[in-house]
């Protein structure tokens, strides 16, 4: 099982952050993924110093940046105590070690960051075993660079690499692991299916959405209990499926790991398992967090995930989240530029949404309970159309959901 460092909240490691502009990305697409690298880095316990960007046609074969940047990157490295290079794509291994050798600091690339991140959080057998495949995944074809490292037992991001202790480099034995994992993989995901088919019919509703929406705090909203909810990327990473009865109708209430751009299609393969809650729901809670400036970006990442995992023509619940942090700038009338996503005020976002959008949309704020009970109405219809045709004699006592009802 992958061994995790000390707890870097304790010691937070200084890292600069690397990306290029190319053709396929301009620099506004850039910056919007630098800010994530950052927060996925601050997740990861560490503190972001400065970040070093490149306009090219696309990265160099041998050290991504070109050897001006390189060079600026060095100085910087070496007159800062910069302890590791965070680049936004994923390199080669021939990539790391050509920079690693020039800059005097660890290289971490975003995928490597990410699946330090997941083994930092992964808690459950399930998750801990997805997360160490999709370790060695990426650890096969980087083997010699991650020797030298691992053989030393060095701590810090990136460094949660699966069994430092027992390494080995011979690409057979990897490979043997690997399929003892897949294997391992495919016994809890027999135990997980068995689970899901002892619940019977009861109607499946799935939390989606991208990292950091608020999904486990709508959670625990409407199943009044208490999942793990923080202001960090991936805070929650094991599924978690809570029961819940409304006017006597039960329902089971799942939230998932959140979506991200550029995930590393390993990972994603390793934890198609888990998502399996999202397969087999019968509607899906598509939260997404309004207050964010790329929300929409979002929203297409994890609509492009579903059509993946074949689940991208369920019924679906939008609920824009945040609305308390909604930033609205009121645009001067004499002004004749034309109106950005800052001028647009709430009331007018939620007119073009609920006219463009083919699914039900409620806009709410989960941390000040706002429009809680219009959501709690609006999920109660989609259930109970649902449940009644499942059982179509089993009428509940009470007649429908009282909209005012509080959440306590």
């Amino acid at each position: 099982m992958p061994r995790e460092s000390t707890d870097l909240t304790i010691h937070q490691e200084r890292v600069i952050l690397v990306g290029v502009t190319t053709r396929q990305q301009d620099a506004t697409q850039l910056n919007e993924y630098l800010e994530e690298l950052a927060f996925l880095a601050l997740t990861a316990g560490a503190v972001t110093i400065k970040r070093f960007t490149q306009k090219m046609d696309h990265p160099d074969s041998k050290t991504f940046v070109g050897k001006g940047k390189l060079e600026e990157i060095i100085e910087f490295v070496k007159t800062n105590n910069i302890q590791i290079a965070i680049f936004d794509d994923e390199l080669t291994g021939s990539q790391i070690r050509n920079i690693e050798k020039v800059i005097g600091c660890r290289v971490v690339d975003r995928t490597n960051l990410i699946l330090d991140i997941f083994a930092k959080r992964a808690r459950s057998a399930q998750s801990r075993t997805q997360v160490e495949l999709a370790q060695y995944k990426y650890l096969l074809p980087r083997l010699t660079r991650m020797w030298t490292h691992l053989e030393k037992q060095r701590g810090g991001i990136g460094m949660r690499g699966p069994g430092e202790s027992e390494i080995e480099t011979d690409r057979r034995v990897i490979r043997e692991k690997l399929s003892r994992l897949k294997e391992k993989l495919k016994e809890i995901d027999k135990q997980s299916s068995t689970q899901r088919k002892q619940r019977g019919e009861i109607v499946r509703v799935a939390l989606v959405g991208y990292t950091n929406v608020g999904k486990s705090t709508v959670m625990n909203l409407l199943s009044k209990s208490e999942v793990f909810a923080e202001n960090k990327l991936f805070a929650t990473l094991d599924t978690t499926v809570r029961k819940v009865v409304w006017d006597q109708i039960p329902f089971l209430l799942s939230d998932t790991v959140g979506f991200i751009r550029k995930l590393p299609h390993d990972l994603v393969e390793s934890f198609k398992s888990t998502l399996d809650e999202v397969r087999e729901a019968d509607i899906l809670m598509h939260v997404v967090d309004i207050s964010h400036p790329n929300f929409e970006d979002h929203i297409h990442v994890v609509q492009e995930t579903l059509l993946e995992l074949k689940a991208n023509d369920k019924p679906t619940l939008m609920v824009f989240n945040k609305i308390d942090a909604y930033n609205y700038i009121e645009k001067d009338p004499f002004d004749l530029t034309p109106a950005t996503k800052e001028n647009v005020s709430l009331d007018e976002m939620k007119r073009s949404w609920v006219a463009k959008e083919n699914y039900p949309c409620i806009f709410i704020s989960a941390t000040q309970k706002n429009n809680i009970p219009e959501l709690r109405a609006a999920l109660s219809g989609l259930i109970k159309q649902i449940h009644f045709i499942r059982y179509p004699h089993n009428l509940p006592a009470i007649s429908s959901f009282e909209s005012n009802d509080e959440i306590k």
